[in-house]
């Protein structure tokens, strides 16, 4: 989803190897090498950067990179912004990471188990990551290194400037850099992703002013708790502006319309959001709004729409698509 980043190296205990070559083939995730980590986290990030740096064990199709990024894939919500902050800041001062303040006070106790002495907490903050680093630094920091650093250090900052006496720049992070470490947080993780899919929807409407009248009503009244992205098309047609709305990653939709035979415009953005792989990562919730205008208005009629539509539905759940149907009849 981040465009600039070349290449993306997942190192993997060796019995974990082949489950993520299986999950990176399930859902397509392209510029990405699995290699075999080490015992410690350091140990394992040796043979990361190794993979870029050293010949007979680079893939050919990797270049050595100016900056490199180091992540924890148990801070599943880094942006883009933090990303890019680091980097930044690498290429300026050589090394970069970010930091958060510290939300309990630090103490040590002393042999007997008692209170020693405890740490000033404005003074001190949290190491986290992303950290970021011009990539010849980080690399002669671990060839460098004892070891002792590699069994049993954790901070990559510090080998930067133990052994390469370079001062990293800190940055400032945001709260949702923290650590999937206990279950309870995998509770917590799932709802940030919940909360985050449900911050925009996208409204698609036809052409037709009653239609486009009651896709703009319903954009008023949403746009001051979500972000709406409001679409006028016909979906039988290449929308660049619908694409690239897929492309955007925007999981809820909602679908406007006054035809008889909707369900079959519906099953072309179903296409749509296949090709886009949308799907494959998180449900994608899909409401079709079938506007009844005629004059003979027929409940048979408005049941045969939802029968289908209920049909429908069943289908394309199994994709990972979740459709909802609304019929609003009136003259």
């Amino acid at each position: 989803r981040i465009d600039w980043i070349s290449n993306i190296i997942v190192v993997v205990s060796p019995e974990n190897i082949e489950t993520m070559k299986s999950i990176i083939e399930k859902y397509g995730h392209k510029r990405v090498m699995v290699v075999q980590g080490g015992i410690t986290r350091h140990r394992s990030i040796f043979n990361g950067l190794k993979v870029l740096a050293e010949d007979e064990l680079s893939n050919h199709l990797l270049q050595k990179p100016e900056v490199v990024i180091i992540h924890d894939a148990v801070r599943p919500f880094v942006e883009e912004d933090i990303l890019s902050k680091v980097v930044m800041a690498a290429k300026e001062h050589g090394a970069a990471g970010a930091i958060r303040p510290l939300v309990s006070t630090v103490i040590a106790s002393a042999a007997d188990g008692s209170l020693d002495h405890s740490l000033e907490r404005a003074r001190y903050r949290a190491s986290e990551m992303p950290q970021a680093f011009l990539f010849d630094i980080i690399y002669e920091a671990y060839q460098k290194c004892t070891d002792y650093d590699l069994d049993y250090g954790t901070e990559c900052l510090h080998l930067a400037l133990k052994y390469c006496e370079t001062n990293a720049k800190l940055v400032e992070g945001t709260a949702d850099l923290w650590k999937v470490t206990y279950r309870r947080d995998l509770y917590a993780a799932e709802s940030i992703i919940k909360d985050r899919l449900s911050q925009q929807v996208c409204v698609i409407t036809d052409l037709k002013e009653a239609v486009a009248q009651v896709g703009f009503l319903l954009h008023e009244s949403l746009k001051s708790r979500v972000k709406v992205e409001a679409i006028s098309t016909s979906l039988s047609k290449n929308d660049s502006h619908l694409q690239n709305t897929l492309s955007g990653q925007c999981y809820n939709f909602v679908c406007i319309n006054d035809k008889n035979c909707a369900i079959q415009e519906t099953q072309q953005l179903v296409d749509l959001l296949e090709k886009s792989n949308i799907p494959l990562l998180c449900p994608v919730v899909l409401i079709l709004v079938h506007l009844d205008i005629s004059e003979n208005i027929s409940f048979s009629i408005g049941m045969e729409e939802i029968i289908r539509i209920k049909e429908f539905a069943g289908e394309v759940k199994k994709k990972n698509i979740l459709v909802y149907g609304l019929l609003i009849q009136y003259k």
